[in-house]
């Protein structure tokens, strides 16, 4: 590839070039949602990371298979191991069926999805499709002898796996720490170890989703389900996994132990992981009354908001940051990314007034060659950001007639910005702020503007200062430049 991407790898703790197992396919793997609540600006981080990523892979032009699960049942929180499934709970409270709940869910996530512009996946498989592969997957790592049967339930043996493999590796763990931190939770009797997870459970009585097992009716613990649909949809040996830093433990250190214990090594070659959302320092969670779902901020409807922001507000918050950097979202970060967003748009609008020159006082071609070192360095957004506001800089100083540039750099210009705004941050023009409107009032803009410059050659002083009043009360901004007058809409 003409391109070498270096990319952060969890598992190694340091940055390494990326190549993969099967040149030019790439196989990826994210852990998706758990559809049980509408969509959070949670769910928008991990989204828009790893469909950062895969964007830039197909630009490189590898063929990328990019799986991402939805986890419709069987969800038991974290590292607990008994309490009822939430969309089981749901079903039950609004007397519906759970997959009613599970797809009203998944509906609403996909629409906030495509509101962020976050491409779909290849593969999108439920975990409740895949039960016989999950259960497949308990049977071979019981054949190898890392896991037991315990009163119709599975359990996978970690201070057995520990003593040939090293439970941990992941997330720098090791087994002392692990049964410090473990949670007393009913039904530890069934366990030979507090630090071993589930990996089938027998169903209560109670329990509406169930399925049949040489073990009992019941369902695959949580971590089963991405390891058997990783290895079903992208082979026993694959290049990418990622996810959400709060799944390092015990999710994806519970997926290697799986692999390992299953077919003898790692499934996965580069682990990689998002940071956290914060919201004014504060972890996002219903307790604290600060949990604001995507449909929320879209509207502006919570007690926290000032106002309402756009999808690719959002997209372009969440950007602005590495994405193993946290976030802290505030109103004013989010005022700042919209005027900031608002700045490249208007510079993508201006590019369309610029009249070529016979030479170019700019240099368009050591920004291509900058914006691609930043996506190189660990998909750099926010670097990559800073070099477009650059390139905004210098669209306006042309505009003003401050520098020139060739018909044919301005070509380049403008691919430079539709290739690294559009296609690879995934940025949409029309969603931005005020976009809508200057699009609804262009042309009549453009005409009342040409009738000003006809009145101006004129010497019709009075007629080109009445429209450039008219306009400006009407909330445009009318700028003069060298190549004539250019124009926005305020706020």
């Amino acid at each position: 590839m003409e391109h070498q991407l270096i990319i952060y790898n969890t598992l190694t703790r340091r940055k390494e070039l990326f190549k993969p197992l099967h040149e030019p396919h790439v196989g990826m793997y994210v852990c998706g949602p758990t559809v049980y609540g509408d969509p959070h600006l949670g769910h928008a981080r991990p989204a828009i990371t790893f469909d950062l990523l895969f964007r830039y892979l197909k630009h490189l032009g590898y063929k990328v298979r990019y799986v991402r699960n939805i986890t419709d049942v069987g969800h038991l929180e974290h590292d607990a191991d008994d309490g009822e499934d939430k969309i089981a709970k749901k079903a039950r409270l609004e007397q519906l069926e759970p997959m009613e709940v599970a797809q009203y869910y998944i509906n609403r996530y996909h629409k906030a999805m495509e509101l962020l512009n976050v491409l779909p996946p290849s593969i999108e498989p439920h975990a409740s499709g895949h039960i016989i592969e999950q259960i497949q997957l308990v049977k071979d790592i019981l054949e190898h002898g890392y896991a037991y049967v315990s009163e119709g339930s599975v359990y996978f043996d970690v201070a057995k796996y520990n003593q040939d493999h090293h439970y941990g590796k992941l997330s720098g763990r090791n087994l002392d720490d692990v049964l410090n931190t473990t949670r007393e939770l009913d039904g530890q009797e069934e366990k030979h170890n507090p630090a071993d997870f589930a990996l089938w459970k027998k169903a209560q009585p109670e329990h509406i989703m169930r399925w049949p097992s040489p073990w009992s009716d019941g369902f695959p613990g949580w971590h089963c389900e991405c390891t058997a649909m990783g290895k079903k949809y992208l082979g026993a040996h694959f290049d990418i996994h990622g996810g959400g830093m709060d799944l390092v433990f015990p999710h994806h250190e519970c997926e290697i132990a799986q692999s390992v214990a299953s077919q003898g090594d790692d499934m996965v070659h580069y682990w990689m992981h998002n940071n956290m959302l914060t919201i004014n320092g504060q972890k996002m969670g219903k307790s604290l009354g600060n949990f604001i779902t995507l449909n929320e901020f879209f509207t502006g409807e919570h007690k926290m908001l000032t106002q309402a922001y756009t999808p690719m507000t959002i997209r372009f918050f969440i950007l602005q940051a590495h994405y193993r950097s946290t976030v802290d979202f505030s109103n004013e970060a989010l005022q700042a990314a919209e005027k900031g967003l608002a700045r490249l748009t208007d510079a993508i609008s201006g590019l369309k007034k610029i009249k070529p020159a016979a030479t170019s006082t700019v240099d368009v071609k050591q920004l291509r060659a900058k914006c691609y070192e930043a996506m190189n360095d660990d998909l750099n957004s926010p670097i990559l950001i800073a070099h477009l506001f650059d390139g905004t800089k210098m669209i306006n100083n042309i505009l003003a007639g401050n520098d020139t540039i060739t018909a044919d750099d301005l070509q380049e210009l403008t691919d430079i910005f539709h290739l690294f705004c559009f296609d690879i941050l995934g940025l949409q023009q029309e969603a931005a702020s005020g976009a809508g409107r200057e699009e609804a009032f262009g042309k009549v803009v453009d005409m009342l503007l040409e009738e000003r410059a006809k009145a101006k050659a004129n010497k019709d002083w009075a007629t080109s200062d009445k429209i450039r009043n008219e306009l400006t009360a009407l909330g445009f901004e009318i700028k003069d430049g060298k190549d004539g007058a250019s124009w926005k809409l305020n706020k």
